[in-house]
């Protein structure tokens, strides 16, 4: 959903930039987003919503809040706030939706880098938790009488107990360094 406001946001100061006011900028962004991202995306939707609500003499500082809401997004939610702050105090619109669009579209970048990253890493994760059972299973398969000692004394037993709680508390703990949220 973000990347289509980031995008809604980029057509929106394309056509202010050539000299649209706000309310028939947003109406020209409906066929664009619709070409764009299909007819029935959620930005072409909460945009219609907000052109019925301006047909109904409903300021476009309250549409616009209302999206807000009911997208429930940080960053629709931020955008409509610095959008009635500026409307009210006649600040620049155009230079404000082409600086929120970059901070989303900077905001999506790094978002996508730490996903990446982070794939990577799962996937280390992964193949590392793996390597133990292999590593038993090769000695179990080409030495038995090496695992033998070890499952079959009371010492032995007491030792592969420690070493299983220890491997759980590893894969425990490398979960939780994984465990970035974006």
């Amino acid at each position: 959903m973000v990347s289509q406001f980031k995008e809604m946001l980029s057509i929106l100061s394309a056509y202010l930039s050539a000299g649209y006011s706000l309310e028939n900028a947003l109406f020209a962004c409906i066929p664009d987003l619709e070409n764009l991202l299909g007819k029935k995306c959620y930005m072409v939707e909460e945009l219609k919503q907000i052109k019925r609500s301006l047909s109904m003499n409903c300021p476009l500082e309250e549409a616009l809040s209302q999206f807000a809401l009911r997208s429930g997004v940080d960053d629709i939610h931020n955008f409509s706030e610095i959008f009635l702050v500026a409307k009210r105090s006649g600040g620049d619109l155009i230079q404000i939706i082409q600086q929120s669009s970059t901070i989303i579209r900077d905001k999506l970048t790094i978002t996508e880098e730490i996903i990446t990253l982070n794939a990577s890493r799962r996937f280390e994760q992964k193949i590392m938790n793996g390597v133990p059972f292999f590593m038993i299973f090769y000695l179990n398969a080409s030495s038995p009488e090496f695992f033998r000692i070890l499952y079959s004394s009371i010492m032995g037993r007491v030792v592969m107990s420690f070493c299983l709680c220890i491997y759980l508390l590893a894969i425990y703990l490398s979960q939780k360094i994984i465990a970035i949220p974006v």
